[in-house]
């Protein structure tokens, strides 16, 4: 998948907590096809209790190195006494990492730095960050879900310059929300009628095919245009993608997540958060910038 020089990722954060989670962080991390000029970093914050360990932490984050030392792009590590939120942060601030990557349990579990800290940086940050979860088995197929709002753009943009291993299967789904003919009304609870039935149909069969246009959009912006399987789906979009998710056995989930723009589309509120919090497998957020919310 190659993608303009720009989008590569050359720069990669590895949030490093010693924790048994960051087993299948690494070693995804190290199957992908990273170019020659591709930079790793693994940060491990330690608090200021932990200050009497150094020499255990110092060689816990050897053992990093030497999962990673047999690939082709270059690696380095460090310590930073501190609290992790702040540290992470402050580091990404200064040193603009193109992917953090943080290791979790499994079955949408939270664990290691996938509480608070992950929560933060997910949310809060302005970063892409991948979460890769146990058990880890590959990068065979992966879901990119979009919801055509400008944040989806960049995160398929973004996305086609993710170095993934070539027998990667790539697929793209839209969940198209259903638009229905009556609201209930409280504290009666009686359905008010507020479009006809023959007006229903028409929006649903038009927001249908806006959805192909999504779909067809997002396999262009990807940079690929063979080899995508494209899947549009119509009810609630955080059960559609976790159905699919769980019965199509996905390995990595691909999403955007709101910036610090005024955005709009479905993906880009609650539902992102959601996805984090539920998904049964490895997920890669995109966090969309401020001057991407104008294209």
């Amino acid at each position: 998948m190659i993608a303009p020089a720009k989008n590569r990722l050359l720069n990669i954060l590895l949030a490093d907590d010693g924790s048994i989670n960051m087993r299948p962080a690494i070693q995804l991390l190290a199957e992908l096809p990273h170019e020659r000029e591709c930079v790793i970093t693994a940060l491990r914050v330690f608090t200021p209790l932990e200050g009497s360990e150094y020499a255990r932490l110092e060689a816990e984050t050897q053992k990093t190195k030497n999962l990673l030392k047999s690939r082709h792009f270059h690696f380095q590590s460090k310590l930073i006494q501190g609290y992790p939120t702040e540290k992470l942060t402050k580091y990404a601030e200064e040193n603009s990492p193109d992917l953090i990557v943080m290791g979790g349990k499994a079955t949408g579990t939270m664990g290691g730095l996938l509480g608070n800290v992950a929560t933060h940086i997910i949310h809060s940050g302005r970063w892409p960050v991948l979460v890769v979860r146990s058990p880890y088995n590959g990068l065979k197929r992966v879901l990119l879900v979009t919801d055509g709002s400008s944040a989806s753009q960049y995160t398929c943009k973004y996305f086609g310059g993710f170095p993934l291993p070539q027998d990667t299967n790539v697929e793209i789904m839209h969940v198209v929300i259903p638009v229905r003919t009556s609201y209930p009304v409280e504290p009666a609870g009686l359905a008010l009628p507020t479009l006809s039935a023959e007006d229903e149909a028409q929006l649903n069969q038009e927001n249908v095919l806006h959805g192909q246009d999504f779909l067809e959009r997002a396999q262009r912006e990807l940079g690929r245009t063979e080899g995508i399987k494209l899947i549009l789906r119509i009810g609630d979009p955080l059960e559609q993608i976790m159905a699919y998710v769980r019965t199509e056995q996905i390995d990595l989930l691909v999403c955007g997540s709101r910036g610090t723009g005024n955005l709009a589309g479905w993906l880009m509120g609650s539902i992102s958060r959601e996805l984090v919090r539920q998904a049964p497998c490895s997920i890669l957020v995109v966090r969309t910038p401020l001057e991407a919310t104008s294209m």
